[in-house]
């Protein structure tokens, strides 16, 4: 008798020696593993070695692990699934509106009976709402305060020494060497900033004292 599962998300854990199923959410994707049952068949639990070797080698387990699945497809494997949905089935609720099996706990919507995505929990997105809100207040008042602590934004900055180096935290002389972080001075004729390597203004062409 075929078996459709009651929702799409499932994994099938069984193995030679028994039946396990494992059922989900929909939504949110946790759920509940069903009870093992042994497997009564009486395959030997040998049975994945000596397929492995008509394989050969270590890439022929996953294949003989593959056939020894398909080797518990039938009657015995049907009645353990229809067992295990009869067990994990009433832990979900179904939604009238889009056909989803979710969770109770989290995905459920019990005034509106449908899940919380075609029915969401107004208390529930209120709050989270709020919340949202709170948080781009914050970053807007956060925004509107100097955070720079006088920072100059007009003068020149540099992470390291042009002479040495070495990192610079601030200020106009490294702590290292000593010289002065500046690259460039103001010409003492026109005012323009010169390159302190240059020789001459490059504004005015006065020659750099």
């Amino acid at each position: 008798m075929p078996i459709s599962p009651f929702t799409r998300n499932y994994s099938d854990h069984s193995n030679n020696e028994g039946y396990q199923f494992e059922f989900f959410c929909d939504k949110c994707g946790n759920g509940y593993r069903s009870s093992w049952v042994a497997n009564k068949g009486g395959i030997a639990a040998d049975i994945l070695g000596a397929a492995s070797s008509l394989f050969g080698g270590f890439g022929g387990a996953a294949a003989a692990s593959t056939r020894v699945k398909d080797m518990l497809r039938g009657p015995a494997w049907d009645a353990a699934y229809a067992a295990a949905i009869a067990e994990c089935k009433p832990r979900f609720k179904k939604c009238s509106r889009c056909g989803k099996w979710v969770c109770p706990e989290t995905c459920w919507n019990a005034d509106r009976e449908m899940c919380a995505d075609c029915a969401p929990n107004l208390e529930r997105e209120a709050a989270a709402a709020q919340a949202q809100a709170a948080v781009s207040q914050m970053q807007d008042k956060v925004a509107a305060v100097d955070q720079t602590g006088g920072l100059d934004a007009k003068a020149h900055h540099t992470a390291a020494c042009p002479h040495c180096g070495a990192p610079v935290p601030g200020g106009k002389f490294c702590p290292e060497c000593g010289k002065s972080l500046a690259t460039s001075a103001a010409c003492t004729k026109c005012g323009a900033q010169v390159a302190l390597g240059a020789k001459f203004c490059p504004e005015c062409g006065a020659p750099r004292v």
